[in-house]
């Protein structure tokens, strides 16, 4: 059994890594089904316990289950972080296919920056936080979990943030006549 400060010495750690990254690297393929995204959380998970080897709790468990979930997670994050820009990048492509003919109105050029200029209001009127999640969410295309990491702060907030700017924004937005 290898203490946690026993992993800030070099040859500790390093007998740490030649131990358990094949079972981290296994631990990540399971989910991924993508070796090189694995290898990616294989290091992600010992550059965490290089930099915080004092995440590691002994009593709660071997170092190989500590690192084996840990693998698990970070894998199962970056899947679910993929899957969000998949589905964002299938929304895109269906959004940018044109429902109606190239040709347009005079006029629709001149709603459109109407309701740009109606948006960019609305946006002022939002708190700081609301306002900068939805910039974040509709502007970058980041999930949820992107903007709470963006933001430092707690996934449940970041999705708050979201779910109240967009009421607000709705309930000030003028009805568009059709």
């Amino acid at each position: 059994m290898i203490p946690p400060h026993a992993l800030r010495d070099p040859i500790h750690f390093n007998d740490a890594y030649r131990r358990f990254a094949p079972l981290a690297l296994a631990s990540a393929t399971r989910v991924l089904r993508d070796e090189a995204a694995a290898e990616d959380v294989v290091q992600d998970v010992f550059v965490q316990l290089w930099l915080r080897p004092d995440m590691y709790d002994s009593s709660r468990g071997s170092l190989a289950a500590y690192v084996s979930m840990l693998s698990r997670s970070r894998a199962l994050d970056r899947w679910r972080s993929q899957s969000a820009r998949d589905h964002a990048v299938e929304r895109a492509e269906e959004a940018a296919r044109p429902l109606t003919p190239p040709s347009e109105s005079a006029a629709e050029p001149v709603i459109r920056r109407e309701q740009s200029r109606e948006l960019a209001g609305v946006l002022s009127s939002l708190p700081a936080d609301q306002r900068d999640a939805l910039l974040l969410a509709y502007g970058r295309g980041l999930t949820a979990q992107e903007i709470a990491r963006a933001k430092s702060v707690p996934l449940g907030t970041a999705k708050s943030r979201l779910r109240l700017g967009l009421r607000r924004a709705r309930g000030t937005m003028q009805p568009t006549a059709a």
